[in-house]
């Protein structure tokens, strides 16, 4: 553990000029999401004090004048003169950007940060930042407007509390940056400061929203970490064994984390990793070598216990995972990631140093615990016999072309264009509305393919029942997704965008959720990479005189017949489905890029997403019944935020 920390361990590697003028390059983005970023970026610093061991307590509180303030209890950002810029270490850290003490291994050993441009970005992207550093008995605060600091550091004696250290960043977006909102989504914070106080045992993290009339608070603390992580995935599902796997080491300076737990009712796997408390979707080499050290030690047990015979092979990995819920968090102190985006660890030692310490403590637990090993080497024996079921299954697929895969009346309405990026297909239900999509759609660039009825759910379908059904084929070849549990191939893929569109309706409603349920359980990366999208057709038309309005919610629909005179006339018309709407308003209000709204699904907290499709689609009757009377009053089908 390192105990100093002082302006001289801060180094300096270039400005921040380029930030105001290309934010995109530094966060992402300039809409919500990257919006968002900022405050993770704060977080992140004081979670880096946690993991160095200073800090036990982050607070966040979202302020009625659309604020933001970050507090914790660490050692504080130095305030000393820094050697190389002449001006305090803390001015230096909000002013420069890759200035910290992440990177002459002297302040910390271990540190995230998604993109590694830290706090002086947050600083350049605000409107004004308000920095409070606790140290040294002393407070010492700094403003900043647009990046630049609007007087000098002042410091005053802390008389009421001498020993408290720490750093508060308070902070303003600024609106010609973030020209779309400035708007915090309470949920989407939520998520990750949930996911980080998992992922960091012991670090109390407390969530405040002063916006709304009764303020709301929540705490994240959880001792277990990521044991209690895998509690909160499996919830709502029947485990397998009652105990979770639990693996915790350290080797060569690598810390890491392994948390399992197989469950009865599930047909797929749910792995997630992290490194360095960043999500890593894409993968990396501690995912990599989890996966291996399970395939390996399960095939050596069921050989040992005899569930395997000698001329038989052994079981793939993909049965081994059947119905298991995990996380792997490793702590690196060099990480090296795959893209700007650090979605894929690179490390090659991690693999290794995960394939020993897990091999070790999965060996011993599942010998000292043989009615465990012998309930998942049973779920991963059947998964077996399912799989080579499906394999024959799939065969037939493979060797059909779409057409003839398809035995829809309507069949798949191809575009002209053989470009995938400029490629989009529209899954729409019945051949009412597809008659519609076929007649008011640009043929260059625009696929139809109508759905006959409710797809299957394949939350409740083992793999074989899956490759059968003529619906499934039909997506499956249409979209060239390939065979489940096969690396994604966006090579492969036919269209880039995805979009279904189904009527406003509760059959629409479901109809679009067994789509989600099979996109997100099928092939989860079509998801991850952002190809799918939900069509938004409008509920209303309003006609009055020669002008005509289409309202999207019965918010809009009010808001725009109040702004009618009081003695105005006017028509409404319902849309009860797309099957009523003329081709050319179909095209005018849904399907015209010029003109449409588009939903992208994205996976904010996979863990909870996890959580819903068990929920709504899986076996159990109970939670669903208690999330419907939960939340039934306040869903609103048509204005579902994705």
């Amino acid at each position: 553990m390192t105990s100093s920390y002082g302006a001289d361990q801060i180094q300096v590697l270039e400005g921040l000029e380029a930030v105001r003028k290309r934010p995109g390059m530094y966060i992402g983005s300039t809409g919500p999401r990257g919006l968002h970023h900022l405050v993770y970026e704060v977080v992140d610093n004081s979670i880096d004090e946690a993991l160095a061991g200073y800090c036990t307590h982050i607070e966040i509180e979202l302020n009625a004048d659309g604020s933001v303030r970050v507090t914790d209890d660490g050692r504080g950002i130095p305030t000393g003169i820094h050697p190389k810029t002449g001006k305090s270490a803390l001015e230096t850290v909000m002013t420069v950007l890759h200035a910290g003490g992440k990177f002459g291994g002297g302040g910390y050993k271990v540190s995230g940060g998604l993109h590694g441009v830290g706090v002086s970005v947050v600083n350049a992207l605000s409107e004004w930042v308000e920095v409070t550093v606790w140290r040294d008995q002393k407070i010492h605060t700094q403003r900043y407007e647009r990046g630049i600091p609007s007087g000098d550091l002042v410091v005053q004696a802390n008389i009421q509390e001498p020993q408290r250290t720490g750093t508060a960043v308070h902070f303003f977006p600024d609106t010609k940056i973030f020209t779309e909102t400035i708007h915090f989504e309470y949920n989407v914070l939520a998520g990750r400061l949930r996911e980080l106080a998992y992922l960091n045992a012991g670090v109390k993290i407390t969530f405040t929203d002063h916006r709304i009339e009764e303020t709301r608070q929540e705490i994240y603390f959880y001792e277990g970490g990521i044991k209690e992580y895998v509690t909160y995935m499996t919830r709502e599902k029947e485990p397998l064994h009652q105990d979770i796997i639990y693996v915790q080491g350290e080797k060569n300076g690598v810390n890491i984390e392994v948390a399992l737990q197989w469950c009865v009712d599930a047909f797929n796997d749910n792995l997630l990793g992290f490194a360095n408390n960043i999500r890593t979707i894409d993968g990396g080499t501690h995912l990599e070598g989890l996966k291996t050290v399970l395939t390996r030690t399960i095939n050596n047990i069921a050989r040992k216990r005899n569930k395997i015979k000698e001329n038989e092979s052994n079981l793939g990995g993909e049965n081994v995972r059947e119905g298991l819920t995990g996380v792997i968090s490793v702590k690196v102190p060099d990480p090296e990631f795959e893209g700007q985006t650090k979605t894929k660890l690179g490390n090659t030692e991690v693999r290794g140093i995960v394939d020993s310490l897990v091999g070790e403590v999965l060996n011993e637990y599942l010998e000292f615990n043989p009615q465990v090993a012998d309930s998942v080497i049973e779920k991963a024996v059947q998964a077996f016999k399912a799989a080579e079921a499906a394999r024959r299954a799939r065969e037939l697929v493979r060797r059909k072309s779409v057409l003839e895969s398809s035995p829809l009346p309507g069949k798949l309405a191809d575009c002209s264009s053989r470009d995938p990026g400029e490629s989009e297909i529209f899954l729409v239900e019945g051949d009412s509305a597809g008659g519609s999509a076929k007649q008011g759609r640009d043929r260059q660039f625009q696929a139809i393919l109508p759905l006959r009825g409710k797809i299957l759910n394949i939350e409740k379908t083992d793999d074989a029942k899956i490759y059968k059904n003529n619906e499934i084929q039909s997506l499956i070849t249409a979209l060239g997704l390939g065979i489940k549990g096969e690396e994604f191939d966006s090579s492969q893929l036919r269209y880039h965008r995805v979009v279904i569109m189904t009527d406003a309706d509760v059959d629409g409603a479901h109809i679009r959720t067994l789509l989600l349920t099979f996109f997100y359980r099928y092939q989860r990366e079509l998801v991850d990479q952002g190809y799918v999208y939900i069509a938004c057709p409008p509920l209303y038309k309003v006609e009055r005189g020669r002008n005509h309005y289409y309202c999207y919610s019965d918010r809009e629909l009010q808001q725009l017949t109040r702004e009618f005179p009081a003695n105005a006339n006017y028509t409404i018309q319902r849309f009860k489905g797309l099957g009523e709407m003329m081709p050319e308003q179909l095209w005018e209000t849904t399907m015209n890029p010029e003109t449409r709204t588009l939903k992208r699904v994205e996976i904010e907290d996979a863990a909870e997403a996890d959580r819903i499709f068990t929920v709504l689609m899986g076996d159990r009757v109970a939670p669903r019944r208690e999330f419907i009377e939960t939340h039934g009053s306040r869903l609103d089908l048509n204005e579902l935020d994705i």
